[in-house]
């Protein structure tokens, strides 16, 4: 080696700090994307579920054709919105930006679907395919980020983020559904003077609870 030449550095080592020797990111990660998903799949166990059941009953007695061409539509568009979404990160935002207020637009849809009106029903509606839109292709993108090409930790970094999903996903209709019309939880609004009927909007607000906590993870 000549005097001048520059030595070789030294391989940076990768991150190991985090849960089963994992980068220290991907818990935060797999929080976020277990709370959104309970978010999304809490509502969506509700949804058609509301908007035909009578008004007598607290929901808003749509036919079951034009429920299912309004619970079609909202499902497409949050995935057709990623599209824009990850534009609007790749050069405006930035993913972590992006994912940040992808949450607290979502957060905000379920909290407007958890008002007893028309008009927020379809502005819940709109809020959470925005804000879906935003956060979903960036938190994937986000987890890529943590690996280098050739570490062998990537392919099991993904599958247990996606843990993540299928626990929020099992989880959110349990709740959601025991909130909404679940006669116990009727006779506790009962018990505090709130009308048993509206009972489908707690479980629209717990969606809302658990999008907030993505902000958080």
């Amino acid at each position: 080696m000549s005097p001048t030449s520059t030595p070789p550095s030294a391989p940076v080592a990768p991150d190991a700090s985090g849960i089963f020797g994992q980068p220290r990111g991907l818990a935060n990660l797999f929080l976020t994307e277990l709370w959104e998903r309970f978010g999304f799949y809490g509502m969506r166990a509700l949804l058609v579920l509301f908007m035909v059941a009578p008004v007598m009953r607290g929901g808003l007695e749509f036919s079951n054709k034009a429920a299912g061409v309004i619970y079609g539509t909202y499902t497409m568009s949050v995935y057709m919105l990623s599209i824009p979404g990850g534009f609007i990160a790749d050069n405006f935002l930035g993913a972590r930006a992006a994912v940040f207020w992808g949450g607290i637009v979502i957060a905000a849809g379920y909290f407007t679907l958890a008002i007893h009106s028309m008009t927020a029903f379809y502005t819940g509606l709109v809020l959470v395919a925005c804000g879906t839109g935003l956060l979903k292709p960036n938190i994937s993108s986000m987890v890529g980020s943590l690996y280098s090409r050739e570490d062998p930790r990537r392919d099991a970094g993904f599958s247990i983020f996606y843990m993540g999903i299928n626990i929020g996903a099992f989880l959110a209709p349990l709740l959601t559904g025991w909130l909404a019309q679940s006669d116990a939880f009727k006779e506790i609004l009962k018990g505090w003077g709130m009308d048993p009927t509206r009972s489908w909007h707690w479980g629209f607000g717990a969606a809302g609870v658990s999008a907030r906590a993505t902000t958080r993870a």
